[in-house]
């Protein structure tokens, strides 16, 4: 039996199902490569998955509720990763049924995809957006995360209720990630990583938010796809030692359910990462200092030892390191495009 993940073109699926083949397991992949992003950068993902004899794919839109139960009544997965998202903080306040249709209609399907047939283990994508109007460092999944201040962290929280319903209702073990600002080759171009990368080498200023003082948890993509593999192998289960005179947030009493945080545990301050970048490419940028926009937060930094004691997670890339390594492939890819 296949594992399916969904979002299997997109940046973090894309690596997360390269990672398994390399481990010798059989992938379904699920993408519809829509337009929000270069669609060419997604088929040049794929083209690279198709090239590996366990690899199929399916261009599926996660929100048709007809053929997602079909792939999955045909794959009958052994465990799903749900990354497929309509992705971005900013967007969402332009284009918000756009979130709600693949955020909350699309995982809908999965989760009835997954209560059909019955996987070992479903793991699916939340965000650190959802500690929102929290401002105490680091973010601990063990406290509340209850005011979300972007309709697409919004629509990631509703994910991590519906997954617990699931859970408890048809017994289907649910483990929500809670990602912190991921980076790495292959990234998405909406991303400020690559936005930088693309003005400086064109020697236009960058925009810089919250006028360079935001920090952030960048969390290098190899050091999250080793934590979606070691969960895909440990389900989540009913915590016995819950308490529901005083319910964690972060597991349950009642389903085989957790949320667990995926970063790297430690807050960089956005002008080091650019200066990390500068350093990259050796040319130096300028700067269009900017107030924050609406939906972004000053700080994040997320708490992992709950990730380790449970995962044995162990973030290792530094922003000197993984920077290098995105600016590698980006000298790369382009330099064979241009």
């Amino acid at each position: 039996m296949a594992i399916l993940v969904t979002g299997s073109a997109g940046f973090i699926g894309f690596h997360l199902a390269r990672r398994l083949l390399e481990r010798g397991d059989a992938v379904v992949g699920l993408d519809d490569l829509n337009p929000y992003y270069d669609p060419a950068l997604k088929a040049a993902r794929l083209a690279l998955l198709e090239q590996h004899p366990a690899y199929r794919h399916a261009r599926l839109d996660l929100a048709d509720r007809d053929g997602v139960a079909a792939l999955f009544a045909e794959v009958k997965p052994a465990a799903v990763v749900n990354l497929a998202a309509q992705a971005g903080v900013r967007y969402s306040l332009e284009s918000p049924r756009t979130y709600v249709d693949s955020n909350v209609v699309g995982f809908l399907n999965v989760l009835e995809g997954c209560r059909a047939t019955q996987p070992k283990h479903l793991v699916f994508a939340s965000t650190s957006s959802v500690y929102g109007a929290n401002g105490k460092l680091p973010f601990n999944v063990h406290e509340g995360a209850n005011h979300p201040i972007t309709l697409y962290a919004a629509t990631k929280l509703a994910n991590e209720a519906m997954a617990h319903s699931y859970a408890h209702l048809f017994g289907v073990p649910a483990t929500g990630f809670r990602f912190f600002t991921v980076y790495g080759p292959w990234g998405r171009p909406d991303m400020a990583l690559f936005k930088f990368t693309e003005a400086i080498l064109a020697g236009r200023p960058i925009d810089v938010y919250g006028e360079g003082r935001m920090q952030r948890d960048f969390t290098y993509v190899a050091d999250i796809v080793e934590g979606l593999v070691a969960a895909i192998d440990r389900p989540a289960q009913v915590n016995p030692a819950w308490d529901p005179l005083r319910p964690d947030p972060a597991t349950s009493g009642v389903a085989p359910w957790r949320v667990l945080n995926l970063g790297a545990g430690q807050r960089v301050e956005l002008m080091r990462y650019i200066q990390v970048l500068e350093e990259k490419l050796g040319r130096k940028a300028e700067l269009n200092l900017l107030p924050m926009q609406p939906g972004d937060v000053a700080r994040t930094e997320a708490d992992v030892e709950e990730t380790k004691a449970a995962l044995g997670y162990a973030p290792s890339t530094p922003v000197e390191v993984g920077v290098g390594k995105f600016v590698d492939w980006y000298l790369d890819y382009y330099g064979q495009k241009s």
